[in-house]
């Protein structure tokens, strides 16, 4: 058998970069590959409920971009026959061993949602993956509005995270992002319509991936991306994706919602009840008494309150 790793998939039909000629195959998946019997430690076990992973050993895998793979050219029809261990897995956007994320929000149409990045970047903390954070549509924005978004954005910089922000239709701000995909699986992800589609052809200009104005009825975006690829760009690959304006975290118990919050982390070690502290009610809490002395945002807390809401509040899956 040969080895490849997948760089695009359209409905069922896979497309492969073989890893020694480099050549690109197309590829279908083997029937029987896409139930597994996992174990507990099985890279490709994802816990879907709150039931222990022990009482579940088979399990539905499908190959997806980004896999690395076994696959057989004997016979008229090539076949995907093993997938190789993941490093990270993502659902939405469906890809695997990614190693950076560029989350794409627009400055307005549709308005920025801080809710919305902190609910990413949770996501993303959960999925040990690097977010960089893009804004986009700065030129349809009012300077004053922008500023106030910058305002804001300057915390989420003062606790490690790269923000830029970029003009896509005209390249502003374009050349600064280059760097920062070298040698690296990076995956453009965001709300549907935020400019990822144009963002892409501003980096890829031969590119030309469809774009649509935003709906002014619905005030959002049509769906553009079909399906899921991978584009080579500065010795790595740029991930498109289908866009999606939902989006969910896999958290069953509410005390596991502030270790993905690693600014909490770092403040909560001075809180009375430490590591215990689930910064709500408690006496004596530190990250409150950060928020209340402006040194953490306002917006951000209150977002943390409403995802431990969201996961109390949720319906138990079987």
């Amino acid at each position: 058998m040969k080895k490849g790793f997948i760089k695009r998939l359209i409905a069922n039909q896979y497309t492969l970069i073989d890893s020694e000629t480099k050549e690109e195959v197309i590829a279908f998946a083997r029937g029987k590959l896409r139930y597994m019997k996992l174990d507990e430690d099985n890279t490709f076990y994802r816990q879907l409920t709150k039931k222990t992973k022990k009482e579940q050993k088979i399990m539905q895998v499908s190959p997806k971009v980004g896999d690395y793979v076994y696959y057989d050219d004997s016979e008229d029809q090539v076949l995907i026959m093993e997938i190789l261990p993941r490093k990270n897995d993502l659902s939405r956007p469906d890809v695997c061993n990614v190693d950076q994320v560029l989350l794409v929000f627009s400055a307005i149409k549709p308005d920025f949602s801080f809710f919305l990045l902190d609910k990413f970047l949770l996501i993303l903390n959960q999925e040990r993956l690097t977010p960089v954070i893009v804004i986009s549509k700065i030129d349809l924005i009012e300077q004053d509005q922008l500023d106030l978004i910058k305002k804001d954005m300057k915390y989420y910089e003062s606790i490690g995270y790269e923000v830029y922000y970029v003009n896509s239709k005209q390249s502003i701000g374009i050349d600064v992002l280059t760097h920062i995909f070298k040698d690296k699986i990076t995956v453009l992800a965001g709300q549907t319509g935020v400019g990822k589609s144009t963002l892409l052809n501003a980096l890829l200009p031969g590119l030309d991936l469809k774009t649509q104005e935003i709906s002014k009825a619905l005030g959002r975006g049509k769906h553009t991306t079909r399906h899921t690829e991978l584009y080579i760009f500065n010795h790595g690959y740029i991930v498109d994706t289908p866009g999606f304006s939902k989006i969910e975290f896999l958290i069953f118990h509410v005390d596991e919602v502030k270790t993905f919050y690693p600014d909490f982390v770092e403040i909560g070690e001075q809180c009375r009840f430490k590591t215990s502290c689930m910064h709500l009610n408690e006496p004596d809490c530190a990250v409150k008494e950060a928020v209340e002395q402006g040194k953490i945002l306002t917006s951000r807390y209150e977002n943390y309150v409403q995802f431990c809401e969201e996961v109390k509040n949720q319906k138990e899956k079987y």
